[in-house]
């Protein structure tokens, strides 16, 4: 009876303290109508490209909060029956093995999981498409493993002068160098593992292909960022500039919406670019382009939905903070170039932020200072912070887990929710058996301990049943994490940042 009641208790105060400023069920809605609306324009068949992330969008979920992450496939299996997807990777990103900075997992073996993840929800994969490819070792391996599990692969080439060279393009010896996409359903859903995978240009490619052979096709966009309705400069259009600064994107007005319609909208500057390109292929294949504008070509109902824009630009502003902080990281790791980290000092600036707009940053550096090793700090849901050192028996992500939890559950910071005896014992299966030199335990290990405490101590259980309130928190590490503190902390939908440092001057990092 207790235990149900601490349940249930966890549950209401973690719904009665989520702020949302963004209507999900509405842009369910909005984004459906839409996506049939354009679909019944083109007769035959739609290649509608899908940018982001059909799955796991949690760029979104950060930036708007109260966007669910699997909206977007949840809303595309109420079509499957007249759909499939191709899926397309750069051959680029499959040979300098690009991570997913979500997920920690890389581009190509992303493929395989969003392949598992389509029919699980009973949507046909019908094939993979690796583009920008020039002959890379990697990928070529990556296409014998592919075909060896029963998927059909094809190449897309670099074409010289893309997008510009119009007239190379759209030819034999541009697009028409391309295999072709057999597809066999009207909607042929095209999306990709991250950015930058030539999800546009495998769309133009098949339409090209598909009137060669005479048959009618046309093309469509799914985009959630940036936002067309939004201000240029809006936290939330910034934010997604800060998540591409890899691939130089801008945000820019669009130029043609503007003169066809006197109207101002936002888009990027790879959809202003190949635009011209788009309406070409349109023209070849229809008489005339159906489109005036790249914002003519997407179905975005995103802006419609926000319905706080002052917790939307909140979050937007710290979402930029942690691209700031991540992209340091991945540059002291050799991940990322020095630019990159000067763009978003730059889009910092435009949004008005600096670091201290983000105080566990403040919090987790002074507890550091003040202990002489590693710390971590966390905003809870009711905005107290809470931080974490490190001690002979814990690393400070695992204290810093476990003095949160207290918080959440009203227990004295005091109270040792895991006893010593019960440490010491893991720490020598850590060192003597298993072969770490680490003996603390990291955030993985001292969940697992905490769960079996949970068994027989109430406090423990009390502080168990806070795991679900941590999902959207802010926390910051003095230090870079090993992969498996930072891999808990993004399962429990943590927001995580860390100064670029390292705790020891050690070359491997595991």
């Amino acid at each position: 009876m207790i235990r149900d009641t601490l349940r249930k208790n966890g549950k209401r105060k973690a719904k009665s303290m989520s702020r949302v400023g963004f209507d999900n069920d509405k842009y369910l809605k909005m984004q459906s109508e839409h996506i049939l609306e354009r679909i019944g324009s083109f007769g035959g068949k739609l290649y509608l490209e899908f940018g982001g992330k059909l799955f796991d969008d949690f760029h979104a979920s950060r930036v708007l909060p109260g966007f669910e992450p699997d909206s977007k496939i949840r809303m595309l299996a109420k079509m499957k029956d007249d759909a499939e997807i191709v899926i397309v990777i750069n051959s680029g990103d499959i040979e300098k093995s690009k991570v997913r900075g979500d997920l920690g997992i890389t581009y190509d073996m992303d493929v395989l999981r969003l392949i598992d993840a389509f029919r699980g929800y009973g949507l046909y994969v019908g094939s993979v498409v690796l583009t920008h490819f020039a002959g890379q070792p990697s990928a070529e391996a990556y296409q014998k493993k592919l075909e060896a599990l029963g998927l059909r692969v094809y190449r897309h080439y670099i074409i010289p002068g893309y997008p510009a060279n119009i007239p190379l393009i759209v030819s034999d010896e541009g697009f028409g160098r391309n295999d072709y996409i057999e597809t066999e359903r009207p909607l042929v859903v095209v999306t990709a593992p991250g950015p930058g995978s030539g999800k546009m240009a495998t769309c133009l490619s098949q339409l090209y292909h598909e009137n060669k052979r005479g048959i009618k096709a046309g093309y469509a966009k799914f985009e959630t960022f940036p936002i067309w309705n939004l201000p240029l400069k809006h936290p939330v259009n910034l934010a997604y500039e800060a998540a591409t600064a890899d691939l130089n994107d801008v945000n820019m007005i669009d130029p043609f919406h503007l003169e066809a319609y006197g109207k101002t909208t936002v888009n990027y500057n790879r959809d202003v670019e190949v635009f011209p390109v788009l309406n070409a292929m349109f023209e070849t294949i229809l008489g005339e382009s159906p489109y005036k504008s790249p914002t003519d070509m997407g179905v975005n109902m995103a802006g419609n939905c926000i319905f706080d824009d002052d917790i939307v630009r909140a979050a937007a502003h710290n979402e930029i903070i942690r691209r700031y902080y991540n992209t340091l990281c991945q540059a002291l790791q050799g991940n990322a170039k020095p630019e990159e980290v000067m763009k978003i000092e730059m889009i910092m600036k435009q949004a008005g932020v600096t670091i201290d707009s983000r105080p566990v940053i403040a919090a987790a550096n002074k507890k550091a200072a003040e202990t002489g090793a590693p710390a971590a700090a966390m905003i809870l849901p009711d905005g107290r912070i809470v931080t974490g050192k490190t001690t002979p028996l814990l690393g400070a992500s695992a204290a810093l887990l476990l003095n949160a939890l207290k918080a959440l559950g009203g227990i004295d910071q005091e109270v040792d929710l895991i006893a010593p005896s019960i440490i010491e014992p893991i720490q020598d299966l850590k060192v003597n058996h298993l072969g770490n030199t680490n003996p603390r335990l990291h955030t993985d290990e001292i969940l697992i301990a905490l769960t079996i405490c949970a068994e027989t101590d109430e406090k423990a259980e009390i502080a168990m049943q806070q795991l679900q309130r941590l999902k959207g928190c802010e926390a910051h590490t003095s230090v870079i994490l090993s992969q498996v503190d930072s891999n808990t902390f993004r399962k429990l939908g943590v927001n995580l940042t860390s100064e670029p440092a390292y705790q020891n001057k050690k070359l491997f990092h595991g």
